[in-house]
């Protein structure tokens, strides 16, 4: 089989990490590729680089795709991009991705306008696949709720990046040390953290612990503006001395040693499609404390993770002051999820949607 993948997310987090799981995996599997786009370019006898600078979701893609790449993509049994964009002008089936549809579910997020952009784009990409692919049930059912969708829906869960795949964490000293992977997009439940962080923080004092709470990214990313959310950190650090911190953009490697050496995760989280975080403490052998919202539940339930309510800071505080204190080792995590199986359903999801038309 043929297969034209878009590749012009690659290194990018979030889906670029989703893409750049897949093509880790996929190459090896016999087939034959063309990659769009792809900066760092693979040298390979069965794969073919097409250099693409074309914005996504941009009137040229829309409408003006270049015929050139269009010609070549034209030629490959099957087009698969890892979001819900899709060029003007292909031929052959297509099969586009959904990871959620949070704007449609959690209001705020967006304004009108720019819900019914992103449902415009949930739909085109619908009506133009031959399938859909997701990463979770939870999403596949929101998908449905939210849209008109007749097409076949297929899951494909997350993996665990290249860089923790095959890596095995050492003997590492924790540090009093709490961390945070995700942005202050209402969805991700921040402020429910900082919440419970002073309370957790004052009853650690008692004991004569002194944590700190570890925001991986730039505090420059955090606006006012976006649930007061800058404040609210200014206020708990004059009252917890200053224990909050941002670690500015870091690296996978750097990402890496800090959850190794993190004595828990918190996923505060109101909404995902699948959530990956807790999935990557777990392999650096750091507890993962985390929302029990339904797809952390379909996620998680059988892997050593803690739950608390969601959106309840209370709660949140108690548990994170069980888990921060618990000293039993974890286990290794079980290869449940992976890319290489991801790749394995994609390639089975575009069999079997070519021969079930």
């Amino acid at each position: 089989m043929k297969i034209a993948i878009d590749c012009r997310m690659s290194g990018c987090s979030g889906i670029g990490t989703f893409l750049d799981g897949i093509l880790d995996n996929i190459i090896s599997t016999g087939n034959e590729f063309i990659l769009i786009g792809l900066k760092n370019k693979i040298s390979a006898p069965n794969v073919q680089n097409i250099d693409c600078s074309v914005k996504m979701f941009s009137v040229k893609e829309m409408f003006f795709f270049p015929k050139a790449i269009r010609n070549i993509i034209n030629t490959a049994d099957v087009f698969f991009t890892p979001y819900c964009n899709i060029p003007c002008g292909i031929k052959v089936p297509v099969f586009s991705t959904i990871h959620d549809v949070v704007f449609l579910d959690v209001k705020g997020l967006a304004g009108k306008a720019g819900t019914l952009v992103r449902k415009f784009f949930y739909q085109r990409a619908i009506n133009k696949s031959r399938a859909v692919i997701t990463v979770s049930q939870f999403s596949k059912n929101r998908i449905i709720a939210n849209l008109k969708c007749s097409k076949e829906i297929f899951v494909v869960y997350n993996g665990l990046p290249s860089y923790l795949e095959n890596f095995t964490p050492s003997e590492t000293k924790k540090t009093d040390t709490v961390i945070f992977i995700g942005n202050i997009k209402k969805h991700k439940g921040l402020p429910v953290l900082l919440n419970a962080y002073s309370d957790f923080y004052k009853n650690m004092q008692e004991k004569n612990i002194s944590p700190k709470l570890l925001i991986t990214g730039s505090s420059e990313n955090f606006r006012t503006k976006d649930n007061g959310v800058l404040s609210l950190i200014e206020k708990i650090n004059s009252q917890c001395n200053s224990s909050i911190e941002f670690t500015g953009w870091v690296s996978d490697e750097k990402l890496r040693e800090l959850l190794c050496c993190s004595k828990v995760l918190v996923q505060p989280s109101l909404y995902e499609g699948f959530g990956i975080p807790p999935l990557q403490a777990l392999k650096c052998r750091t507890r993962a404390l985390i929302s029990d919202i339904p797809v952390f539940k379909e996620i998680y339930s059988d892997l050593p993770v803690d739950f608390f309510k969601s959106e309840d800071s209370k709660d949140l505080a108690e548990k994170l002051a069980s888990s921060f204190t618990q000293t039993k080792p974890l286990p290794d995590l079980p290869k449940k999820y992976s890319y290489k199986k991801t790749a394995e359903y994609l390639l089975q999801s575009f069999n079997y949607a070519r021969t079930n038309k």
